[in-house]
């Protein structure tokens, strides 16, 4: 039998690692992440939204993704109302962005291109943003002033 003495901070220190390790397994670079989904109406359309909301699946979102279904998106949640900006580096399909504020009301959409770094901001601090495939709320004639209802908003 092999004895070996490991002092709490080794112990700590493996860990860490074994924990960094696990993670790095779990989202391999440049794969889609795979976050938990709610469903969110937008009057008779309904959503199904992954949700992202801490900073490092915020920063991933949508990226690497070469398809999405029509009536999926993702939901980015923040912990506190801020003017919100959107890039889209390493992603791959077209999207269009709603600013969504705490009642659930559409603040204002962009069109966003991929694999582009220009900004697309909130017109005013917000908590929320819905990321949906370029088109989709034109195509429902939703707009600025339009409620969603299902999500963390009443």
């Amino acid at each position: 039998m092999i004895h070996i003495k490991t002092q709490p901070i080794q112990l700590a220190l493996l860990a860490f690692v074994l924990l960094m390790l696990g993670a790095a397994q779990a989202q391999p670079a440049g794969e889609p992440q795979r976050l938990p989904v709610t469903q969110l109406r937008a009057g008779m359309h309904l959503i199904q939204a992954e949700v992202a909301q801490n900073d490092q699946q915020r920063a991933i979102g949508l990226m690497h993704r070469s398809s999405m279904p029509v009536n999926n998106g993702m939901l980015f949640i923040f912990e506190a109302p801020n003017r919100q900006c959107f890039w889209m580096r390493n992603t791959l399909l077209p999207l269009s962005i709603a600013f969504i504020a705490d009642d659930g009301s559409i603040v204002n959409i962009a069109e966003m291109q991929p694999m582009s770094d220009d900004s697309h901001c909130s017109a005013k601090p917000v908590r929320y943003a819905l990321e949906m495939n370029k088109g989709w709320f034109a195509k429902r004639g939703l707009k600025a002033g339009a409620k969603l209802s299902g999500g963390p908003w009443p």
